[in-house]
């Protein structure tokens, strides 16, 4: 990551390196930046029949992202997660879901942390 770049630009970097490494991995991009009052999802996916809703984090460590993400962050994702699922996808019955996290550090790379809560906020 370029450090004269801003917030946003390097942000919008993390999602799309996130963005190619999931579709590498196989799925398939459904929604990105999804936002509503209460919360926005970074990267909303299908994995065969699996919706998944991913959280990208960019830090200069890995641990430093996985830490970056908190119980007011996980309240958010959930409260967008339900608000996708009711007007965009059927329904919480529709569809088995998971929450992944996508952590970049400055250099590029990328951790996957699959299935890391669940609807109802519990443990990241």
């Amino acid at each position: 990551m370029n450090p004269a770049q801003t917030a946003s630009e390097r942000g919008r970097m993390a999602e799309d390196l996130a963005l190619r490494f999931l579709e590498k991995n196989g799925m398939a991009l459904l929604a990105r930046n999804y936002r509503c009052r209460g919360g926005e999802i970074d990267l909303v996916m299908r994995d065969g029949g699996v919706l998944v809703f991913v959280e990208v984090r960019l830090r200069g460590r890995i641990a430093d992202a996985a830490e970056s993400i908190t119980a007011a962050k996980r309240r958010r994702l959930t409260t967008a997660a339900r608000y996708f699922l009711q007007k965009e996808a059927g329904g919480e019955g529709e569809w088995q879901l998971r929450f992944d996290a996508a952590l970049v550090d400055a250099h590029g790379k990328i951790a996957w942390l699959r299935d890391t809560m669940r609807l109802d906020g519990g443990e990241w």
